[in-house]
């Protein structure tokens, strides 16, 4: 009995021995992933104003722009700076984080986070530089998910800035302290998100709700690529939301007062109160912008809420390069790969989700009006699976929910996905779960040169 069971264990582990050696034989044999191109060199193909501005709308973009850039301090007693700065804040201006590849994308490299509590001129002086705050990394909002770790049974959700304006001159006795970030990331309840690039913003405002909802059901390939998506909504007017990770936000009026509150702290008409009101770090009258009473020239009049919305609503939308172009990491892309690339990313089903277009509806500005926007979103929210599940919910969009990303602009965009973990298009592909499952498994089962010439099509976008 002894020498059977010996044979027998033997035997497994000769067949334990093969089938390692098969997998690592076969391992071997696969070719390597297909290099990301890398940005796209050059031109940045993005941060003007849109096409057919009357005068007039022009002056409110460019009223917008330069509000857009102006910097905070806490009181303004800072040469060139305006008040309202604190008592959190994750920076000090709008296009410090919206910088990349030019004024109204997304997070540039390098972080100017990074410099904010190193001399000369700290924003953020005698504060401690968050460990997830990097020179070359992304610019970063924090989130808590939870209250009260370990327990975990009261959801948080919302931003903890990162730094405070004690220490600062222009502060007073202000004496708040940091969120406790090294507390929270060893307790696992930290997540992030990276600046979403604002370009054509305007566009895909002017969606119509039906337009997006028939996105739902449209094309009717969605079935068969194991996608459903489903819209967000504004809880009282019940209209749909677009902007946001998670398509939470209605409007770019909304989506700017609540930016300026929540990443450089200013009270507005939007949003009139201080997120933290200690005594002694509350050092204006709020709200600390508003309407220009008593100015006369209109675009003078407008707060900074209502520039940035009209920097927004007229940016235009970001000029793709089908034509080719030369990219960092592969040198010359012909326009035979890129079209090429675009008829896979439509056959593997990539499309379903990143709809190539959209239409405006009839709006009351003839620039906008009637428009094909070329964002490559259906503006759904999609279930991505454990992998890019962050714990937050927002309005109807649950924890493992997020917007589909608009892909124009990708060919400058350094970072990807919503908290920026990576910048290599191949491993954001490859972290697509969920809905996108039965898509990324065709994609994997590409050949080299489809991947390749997928790759060479988005960083033409």
């Amino acid at each position: 009995m002894l020498e059977k069971r010996k044979t027998s264990f033997r035997w497994v582990h000769f067949v334990l021995l093969v089938l390692a050696l098969t997998l690592t034989v076969r391992a071997m044999q696969a070719p390597p992933p297909p290099p990301d191109p890398g940005l796209r060199v050059g031109a940045d193909g993005a941060g003007g104003a849109i096409a057919g501005l009357t005068t007039k709308e022009g002056k409110f973009f460019d009223a917008g722009l330069e509000a857009f850039l102006e910097k905070q301090s806490v009181t303004g007693t800072v040469s060139g700076t305006e008040r309202g700065l604190g008592p959190r804040f994750n920076l000090d201006s709008c296009g410090g984080c919206h910088a990349q590849p030019a004024t109204g994308g997304t997070s540039p490299d390098p972080n100017p986070q990074f410099r904010a509590t190193i001399e000369p001129n700290p924003i953020a002086p005698g504060n401690i530089l968050p460990e997830f705050i990097t020179e070359h990394g992304p610019v970063r909002e924090a989130r808590f998910k939870f209250t009260n770790p370990p327990t975990n049974t009261i959801r948080d959700g919302g931003v903890h800035d990162l730094f405070v304006i004690t220490g600062r001159s222009d502060a007073g006795g202000c004496n708040i302290a940091q969120p406790e970030f090294a507390t929270a990331l060893s307790q696992g309840n930290v997540i992030f998100r990276i600046p979403t690039p604002v370009f054509g913003a305007g566009l895909i405002e002017s969606i119509a709700d039906s337009t997006i909802l028939k996105n739902i059901t449209d094309p009717p390939t969605a079935s068969r690529h194991g996608v459903t998506g489903r819209e967000n909504r504004e809880g009282n007017a019940g209209t749909v939301t677009r902007f946001g990770w998670k398509a939470q936000v209605k409007s770019l009026l909304i989506f700017s007062g609540e930016a300026y509150n929540v990443e450089q702290g200013v009270t507005n008409e939007a949003f009139q109160q201080e997120r933290d009101e200690t005594p002694g770090c509350v050092l204006n009258p709020i709200p600390e912008n508003h309407t220009n009473y008593e100015l006369t020239q209109p675009q003078a009049i407008s707060s900074d809420v209502v520039n940035f919305a009209n920097f927004m609503l007229f940016l235009a939308p970001p000029t793709p390069f089908f034509s080719g172009y030369t990219s960092t990491n592969l040198g010359v892309v012909s326009a035979t790969d890129i079209s090429s690339g675009f008829a896979v990313f439509n056959s593997v089903g990539c499309a379903v989700c990143h709809r190539p277009s959209m239409q405006t509806a009839s709006t009351s500005s003839a620039a906008l009006s009637n428009q094909t926007v070329n964002l490559f979103s259906d503006l759904l929210v999609h279930h991505m699976g454990s992998g890019l599940a962050d714990g937050i919910t927002q309005g109807l969009a649950g924890d493992d929910e997020f917007r589909t990303a608009p892909l124009w602009g990708l060919g400058k965009r350094t970072f990807f996905l919503h908290d920026g973990r990576t910048n290599d298009l191949m491993q954001a592909i490859g972290a697509h779960g969920g809905e996108a499952s039965t898509v990324i498994g065709d994609f994997n089962a590409l050949g080299t040169t489809d991947k390749k010439n997928l790759l060479k099509f988005l960083r033409s976008l």
